[in-house]
């Protein structure tokens, strides 16, 4: 440890965004007030920096800038102001994390790889508490629930807790369990590691993101990795066989199966609201997009709920003049509101939360709902860079974080979350931003 704390003084020594960088990426977890301070202190030395740092203009990055200042504008045509103006606060991280790498020094790649090794190693920690807090709350509780997913609304014997989002660790420790997997020379211990990160995004049963993991560890299997060339069907068999008997086990199985039973449709997403009984009706995806009403009984898996927000979204460019505007940052609640309440919608009971409270749990929507055709293209654009940028640097863990991120956006409005927005940006900026030669002060 006493090396490993020596080594990341001497990469500070070189260039003084990097413990920052790393503390404002191992605490996102942690409560936001910890989180914000490493922010804070993030941006503080940044503006100390400026004076001996040249300012270094990258359009990559002047994007998310962009669309923080569009957030901003809105405020001035929102139909709920007070809502955009709180917003913004939330938002700062698409400003200030910009911003400051703008002003510091550019990262070489080994220094950009130890970030991202220090942030994996951390997630492990984190993995490393949940799993014990699980086994401790099952031996006094005998509840199994303390193994899987994250915690409801009225108690917290999930796997993580409810304001920590399962969905949001689940792609932390995806970007980590790639770091380890991916790595070129790897030891029993790379091994170990990356099964316990693996296991750990499984028990937290977010369907879409272990999808994403099985087809990112196919892609690397067949395309990245050295011995691609000599993999052949039997390899591909067995290992569909291998994830096939994972699938088949216990509480993993049934959330997986719950949604592709009878009148679900095949969704691939986590229940909306929590605590329904079984005699609800399970809306169809037809049903989500043609019913004139719902009743309270009627439930929608996420699937269904997406559909119908999707829905609402086309009713509500329809019936507002809202194409280049958007309804202002924040502001899509009020609307999605009237539409549960015009609808019938299940609006909650004995402290449960209802749809109406939900947002479009799509990051394109929402931006395009909120902030016009300019802020669909925004996000859009900073989506494609990424992903360029990543299939250019040939870097796994980038191209796993790429990939992440356009499949996460289509089910999560992932940047409206305090977490969301500063693990998008912090990673976007780290992975986009102009690296330093090795043996040149000159940038490439």
């Amino acid at each position: 440890m006493k090396n490993v704390f020596q080594n990341l003084i001497n990469e500070n020594k070189n260039n003084n965004a990097f413990i920052p960088t790393i503390l404002v990426l191992v605490t996102i977890p942690l409560s936001f007030a910890i989180n914000n301070i490493a922010l804070a202190l993030f941006t503080l030395i940044a503006l100390f920096s400026f004076r001996k740092n040249k300012f270094s203009f990258q359009t990559k990055l002047i994007i998310p800038i962009f669309l923080y200042l569009l957030m901003a504008f809105s405020c001035f045509w929102s139909i709920d102001t007070k809502g955009s103006l709180e917003a913004l606060s939330k938002e700062l991280p698409l400003l200030l994390i910009p911003i400051s790498f703008l002003i510091f020094n550019f990262f070489s790649i080994e220094q950009k790889q130890k970030i991202i090794a220090v942030f994996s190693y951390s997630m492990l920690v984190y993995v490393l508490y949940y799993y014990v807090r699980a086994i401790v709350r099952y031996a006094v509780t005998n509840d199994t629930r303390a193994f899987f997913y994250h915690g409801e609304d009225y108690d917290d014997y999930g796997l993580v807790p409810k304001l920590l989002n399962a969905i949001h660790v689940s792609v932390f420790v995806a970007v980590a369990f790639f770091h380890f997997f991916t790595k070129e020379i790897k030891s029993k211990t790379d091994i170990g590691i990356s099964i316990l990160l693996f296991g750990f995004v499984l028990l937290l049963s977010s369907k879409n993101v272990v999808l994403i993991i099985i087809i990112l560890l196919l892609v690397y299997l067949f395309f990245f990795s050295k011995s691609a060339h000599k993999m052949r069907l039997r390899n591909l068999i067995l290992f569909m066989i291998l994830i096939g008997l994972i699938f088949s086990f216990g509480r993993i199985k049934q959330r997986f199966e719950i949604e592709f039973q009878t009148n679900t449709n095949k969704s691939i997403n986590a229940n909306v609201v929590e605590g329904i009984p079984t005699t609800v009706h399970n809306v169809s995806l037809k049903e989500a997009w043609t019913n004139e009403k719902f009743t309270p009984n009627d439930y929608f898996n996420g699937t269904a709920f997406r559909i119908y927000q999707f829905r609402i979204f086309v009713e509500l460019m329809n019936e507002n003049n809202i194409f280049f505007t958007g309804l202002g940052l924040n502001a899509s609640y009020p609307k999605i509101e009237e539409k549960a309440r015009y609808y019938n919608l299940y609006l909650g009971k004995d402290g449960k939360d209802g749809y109406q409270n939900k947002n479009f749990h799509n990051q394109y929507i929402q931006n395009f709902a909120e902030l016009g055709i300019f802020g669909f293209l925004l996000l859009a654009i900073m989506l494609i860079i990424n992903l360029k940028n990543a299939l250019k640097s040939k870097d796994f863990v980038h191209f796993a974080f790429a990939i992440l991120m356009i499949s996460l956006f289509l089910t999560e409005s992932f940047l409206w979350r305090q977490r969301g927005v500063v693990f998008f940006t912090m990673m976007y900026c780290l992975f986009n931003s102009v690296t330093k030669l090795r043996d040149s002060p000159k940038a490439e």
